[in-house]
């Protein structure tokens, strides 16, 4: 039998997984890794870690499963986007921790070229000048490593989102190459052509000899050469990790949606072959790049979905593991007036509000633990809930059902209160890891190993289905408090 092995590489973890020809996970091996924080608002990682990381759990799932490189038919990538590494092309030494997507430093900047330039970086990108996306990231780098502008115009240097980087170190320099579904994430990318734009690069100052080749997110772009225990695997698909989770939920027709509960929370809807321009701030995007082929999607953004999670247990310490929050908050039957703004990060979709800050609202003398982390719980619930109403609103297609995945969809609790509150079913894949299933199915289609989209899709199981139990009104009255919380946190670092 062969397999294709999938490379997760996330915002807190790198994982491996290896999938047989029916799309059931074989082995999974995972490593969590450092997160930076060098001062307020800034995020980082260590390269190095990230690769080491994900190298690590390759072989690893390797050997968990009793299998050689020989037996793997391919690998393809998925990771998380917009965190920005810039490298030296002669020692492959970065020159700089990455700058992760959730990073806020270059705020300021952002809001200064937006005044001048943001209808036209948004019409070309189908993006909002944000912090988030990797520009501003490469020019603060630029600007702040020594000799690194200079260099990088010399060619000196080599920009990567982490798709890239893993990339360029499984071929050993070989390949500096992204696909089409990443650079649309850049801020540097016209979706239109799915290519560079000159007049992007001009307005944020970034030389083109940094940025990598542009590819289709199938196809079978090298061999591996490093480390030994992959070499010869060949390296066929490339996915931003909210794409990739797109196809792996087979959302091949136009209107088919998904939302992914991951750090972030990421809601996507497949619009076939024409970028849509959103009218209520959600994002045009490239979905995928398939044999000349390019389908785009519309995306709603939260940048703090279980991340708030992992707050309650490593900042706030009231849980010992993230699984730990299901029971905390089934402690109490509701949230006793309290509602929890996770603006760590600013708000994505729909407010793009780069200066809200965290919130938790509505503490009595009688708010205990449960009742923050069930509002912390709700909190991703209701953010998702905004993105439904922002794509709704759009009015292309009443969504009737939506399809999640991700790692806190193993919350049932959180996925039945989503239910509710949206007011349409939810249901959930039998395949929680569909955004390392998706690299997995991209990579295979390039080597064969899937026919075509078809044969993909008759994969696709639910395992469970969560019907709406409270009322309309209900539900109504909740999200307008919710909204009441979160006008209270915007502007806030200001």
């Amino acid at each position: 039998m062969r397999y294709i092995l999938a490379f997760d590489q996330g915002t807190t973890s790198s994982r491996s997984i290896i999938f047989d020809h029916d799309g059931t996970a074989v082995a999974v091996s995972q490593r969590e890794y450092r997160q930076i924080f060098p001062q307020a608002g800034w995020v980082e990682h260590d390269p190095e870690e990230i690769w080491q990381s994900q190298l690590d759990t390759a072989i690893e799932v390797l050997a968990k499963a009793g299998l050689r490189a020989r037996d793997i038919d391919a690998i393809g990538i998925t990771n998380q986007r917009e965190t920005t590494i810039i490298w030296d092309r002669s020692t492959g030494r970065p020159i700089h921790n990455a700058i992760v997507w959730q990073d806020r430093r270059t705020s300021e900047f952002c809001n200064s070229i937006r005044e001048q330039y943001g209808t036209i970086i948004t019409q070309k990108t189908g993006l909002e000048v944000d912090a988030y996306f990797s520009a501003s990231k490469i020019r603060w780098l630029l600007d702040n490593i020594p000799d690194a502008m200079g260099r990088a115009v010399d060619g000196e240097l080599a920009f990567g989102t982490v798709d890239t980087w893993l990339t360029w170190k499984l071929t050993g320099g070989r390949m500096h190459i992204t696909d089409a579904s990443n650079a649309s994430r850049t801020m540097l990318c016209s979706i239109s052509s799915a290519a560079w734009d000159d007049e992007l690069l001009d307005i944020f100052g970034i030389p083109r000899a940094i940025l990598p080749e542009i590819r289709s997110s199938s196809e079978q772009y090298c061999d591996v050469s490093c480390p030994p225990e992959l070499e010869g695997i060949s390296l066929a698909g490339i996915a931003g990790d909210q794409q990739a989770a797109l196809f792996g939920q087979a959302c091949f027709s136009s209107g088919s949606t998904k939302n992914t509960y991951g750090t972030g929370c990421f809601m996507l809807q497949n619009t076939g072959t024409d970028p849509v321009r959103s009218q209520n701030r959600l994002l045009s995007t490239i979905g995928w790049k398939i044999g000349g082929r390019v389908e785009y999607a519309i995306e709603g953004s939260v940048f703090i979905g279980g991340a708030v999670i992992q707050w309650l247990r490593d900042s706030l310490g009231i849980i010992g593991s993230s699984s730990d929050v299901e029971s905390l908050a089934a402690q109490v039957s509701d949230n006793g007036g309290v509602y929890f703004v996770p603006a760590f990060a600013g708000l994505g979709t729909p407010y793009w509000n780069q200066e809200a800050r965290g919130l938790i609202i509505g503490l009595t003398r009688g708010t205990g633990h449960a009742h923050i982390a069930r509002a912390a719980v709700e909190s991703i619930a209701f953010q998702t809930a905004e993105l439904l109403a922002a794509m709704n609103a759009d009015g292309k297609n009443e969504l009737r059902e939506l399809r999640v995945d991700g790692g806190a969809t193993r919350n049932e609790a959180l996925l039945q209160f989503q239910a509710d509150i949206l007011q349409i079913p939810v249901v959930r894949s039998k395949t929680a890891e569909t955004t390392a299933l998706g690299a997995a199915y991209l990579a295979g289609l390039a080597t064969g190993f899937w026919h075509d989209q078809q044969e993909i899709a008759e994969h696709w199981r639910p395992d469970a289905r969560f019907e709406p139990s409270m009322s309309s009104h209900a539900a109504d009255e909740l999200i307008a408090r919710w909204r009441e919380a979160v006008s209270r946190s915007l502007d806030w670092a200001k």
